[in-house]
């Protein structure tokens, strides 16, 4: 039998569960690869079935708010929280005096090539070219949906010098490989701080429920996750691709005492490609487990974000908005306690309470 010999982890501390010499694992459930067998047997039933099925109706769209945007990323301490919703999982942030970007895809394909894989249907809320200056860039992994080399590259080479670009464990050599110098990687609980307008601002890496791939040579041999963005003004919390699981009780025992008993202002929660639930669970949650994560960090309010962008899956690109209605209703939610926007469009977040704990000084 032919045995594939895998490179070393250059990472590895035997005292951290989620590392393995050769690469990385999950916390709570060990992640176990589909087999080509389980691959197609996916396929085929899609195909028979004819899913995923068109969707119902069009994804929502506006045209964005530049004058808001570029006028709120000049603001420095003056800069109102906010977030826009670019598509897929790419957010703009704005929070600490800071322009921020989610797993910023602007390509036409989430794919290795330009004339095949899963294809947008719809432009990016804001074009690469009307950005604002962004100051740091967050990439959960290095799936093609989330890690996109040529709206790096845009960013990279944007007018005012590169963003810094935060990443998983093992990632900045690829960066590197394309030219961008100016990365930080982070293990889960790593966390690096920037100097912004508005004070020192906090960028984490937290541990998801997920895996890491660019080619079938390469699985789990960088490492995944999500963010805590932690402003004064605002504390965000971006989960990245994920299934459920204890991480995210996890998370908040353990940052409870940054959150002064406020949670975060904002997450950012997969709600997309999740059928069928016999492939997709261990690594993608459905509408009724973001809701659940929502729950579980404490957070003030939630953007659904991961769907109507690239049809990944088999429910339909619409379908989760409404699988949130049912699931918001159920858990006694408000609307504004976990909601979508449309594709370019803005949501403004009240500033976080000043916390007056007295000083240990």
């Amino acid at each position: 039998m032919l045995t594939v010999s895998r490179p070393k982890n250059r990472y590895y501390d035997p005292s951290k569960p989620h590392h393995r010499p050769d690469g990385f694992q999950n916390n709570h459930h060990e992640f176990q690869p589909k087999s080509l067998a389980e691959v197609l047997r996916w396929r085929m039933n899609a195909s028979r079935q004819g899913l995923p099925p068109p969707p119902r109706d069009p994804i929502a769209r506006t045209q964005p708010d530049l004058g808001f945007v570029h006028a709120n990323a000049q603001a420095g301490a003056g800069m109102r929280p906010a977030v826009t919703w670019i598509g897929h999982a790419t957010v703009l942030a704005q929070l600490g005096g800071l322009n921020v970007l989610t797993d910023p895809i602007f390509s036409e394909r989430a794919s290795p090539v330009s004339f095949a894989g899963p294809k947008r249907h719809h432009p990016p809320g804001i074009a690469l070219t009307d950005l604002p200056r962004i100051d740091l860039v967050i990439a959960s992994h290095n799936h093609y949906d989330h890690l996109d080399e040529a709206s790096l590259r845009h960013l990279n080479a944007q007018a005012g010098g590169p963003p810094l670009f935060v990443v998983p464990l093992g990632l900045a050599d690829w960066l590197r490989g394309k030219g961008i110098s100016h990365a930080m990687e982070l293990d889960w609980w790593g966390s690096h701080t920037i100097d912004a307008p508005i004070g020192a601002v906090e960028v984490m890496l937290l541990p998801s429920r997920h895996w890491s791939s660019r080619s079938l040579a390469d699985r789990m041999q960088t490492l995944w996750g999500g963010f805590a963005v932690m402003a004064p003004d605002c504390h965000l919390f971006y989960a990245g691709d994920t299934g459920y699981s204890r991480d995210f009780t996890d998370i908040r025992e353990r940052l409870s005492h940054r959150q002064a008993g406020h949670g975060f202002d904002i997450a950012l929660l997969p709600i997309g490609a999740y059928e069928p639930r016999w492939f997709m669970a261990d690594q993608h949650v459905n509408v009724h487990e973001a809701v659940k994560i929502h729950q579980d960090i404490g957070a003030q309010r939630s953007l659904g974000v991961h769907w109507g962008t690239f049809e990944l899956t088999d429910e339909a690109l619409d379908e989760p908005p409404r699988q949130l209605t049912l699931e918001r209703s159920a858990a006694g939610l408000a609307e504004e306690d976990f909601f979508v926007l449309a594709v370019g469009e803005t949501r403004r977040i009240s500033p976080r309470p000043v916390d007056r704990r007295p000083s240990d000084t």
